[in-house]
C-alpha cells in the first residue's frame, strides 16, 4: 500500500492505492510524499480490475446510507455524502482519468467552491484567458497556438469562483498536452467561445448570452436540485464577474492580436 498527496486548486488530497500503475496514471498530477500529520480535504482510495473497457460517457447516480454512487462501465465511484473520503475503482487509465475528474467536479461544487469547465486556457501577461466551444471548435488548436504562453489546461480549466474574483488554477484534468511548473492561481480575464473562420473577430457577448454558452461546457454530474442550483449560481457568477466572447479565428495565432 502507498500513500501519496496531491494539490488540486486549494485542496489537498491523499490518494491510497496498491497498485503501482495507478501513480503512472497521475503523472499530470503535482504528486508529493503523504505527510500524515497534515490536515486534507479528501482522501482517495484507489482499486484497479473493474468493470469492462469504455461504452459510453453515460453516468449512473444513486444515493444510499449516506454516500453518492456514480457508476458507469469503466468505474465505479463510492464517495460519503460530505465528499470527504471516496473509493475509486477502474478499469484502466482513462477510466481513472474520467473518475477523477467526475468526483473532483462533484467536490467543488458541493463546497461552492468553483467549476471545471470543459474548454482549453492559456496565461497572458499574468492573468488567464479561457477557450471554449462545441466539439471539434478548437480548443486544443487554440492551445497549441498559444505557444510559447503557459497553458493551465487543454481540456479542464480548474476555475475558482467567489463573489469578489474568478481565477483559474493549473489543471491536471489533461487531454494531449503536459502541465507546466507553475503553481498557484490567476485572474480570469476573459472567455472566449471559439468559431474557427477565415478571418480573426471578436465580438463581445452580453452576460446571458455568455451563460447560454457555456452551459453545456460544465463538467457536472448533479445528484440533487440543490447542485443544480448551487451551479446556475457560480455560472451566474462567473459571466456577471469575467467578459465573454465570440472568436471567430483563423488557425494561426494571429487571434491574440484581439485579446492581448
Amino acid at each position: 500500500m502507498r500513500v501519496i498527496q496531491t494539490k488540486i486548486g486549494d485542496h489537498l488530497i491523499r490518494i491510497v492505492s496498491k497498485s503501482g500503475s495507478i501513480y503512472k496514471m497521475l503523472q499530470n498530477f503535482y504528486v508529493f510524499e503523504d505527510d500524515e500529520n497534515q490536515t486534507v480535504d479528501l482522501i482517495i482510495k484507489i482499486k484497479d480490475g473493474y468493470g469492462v473497457p469504455f461504452q459510453d460517457y453515460e453516468v449512473e447516480i444513486t444515493k444510499k446510507n449516506n454516500r453518492v454512487i456514480y457508476s458507469r462501465a469503466d468505474y465505479l465511484i463510492d464517495v460519503d455524502s460530505e465528499y470527504k473520503s471516496a473509493t475509486i475503482s477502474v478499469y484502466d487509465d482513462f477510466a481513472l482519468k474520467h473518475a477523477l475528474t467526475n468526483l473532483y467536479s462533484s467536490f467543488i461544487v458541493h463546497h461552492n467552491w468553483g467549476l471545471l469547465i470543459h474548454s482549453s486556457c492559456v496565461l497572458e501577461h499574468g492573468k488567464a484567458h479561457l477557450f471554449a466551444g462545441h466539439s471539434g471548435a478548437g480548443k486544443s488548436t487554440a492551445a497549441k497556438l498559444s505557444y510559447p504562453r503557459h497553458l493551465l489546461s487543454d481540456e479542464a480549466s480548474l476555475v475558482k469562483i467567489t463573489s469578489n474574483e474568478v481565477s483559474v488554477f493549473n489543471s491536471p484534468f489533461r487531454s494531449e498536452l503536459d502541465a507546466g511548473p507553475f503553481k498557484g492561481n490567476v485572474e480570469l480575464a476573459s472567455i472566449q467561445i471559439l468559431f474557427q473562420a477565415l478571418q480573426n473577430k471578436r465580438v463581445r457577448l452580453e452576460k446571458s448570452d455568455g451563460l447560454l454558452h457555456l452551459m453545456d461546457k460544465v463538467f457536472f454530474w448533479p445528484q440533487s436540485q440543490d447542485e443544480v442550483k448551487t451551479i446556475m449560481k457560480l455560472m451566474t457568477q462567473l459571466v456577471k464577474q469575467v467578459p465573454a466572447y465570440e472568436l471567430h479565428f483563423q488557425k494561426n495565432n494571429t487571434f491574440w492580436e484581439l485579446i492581448s
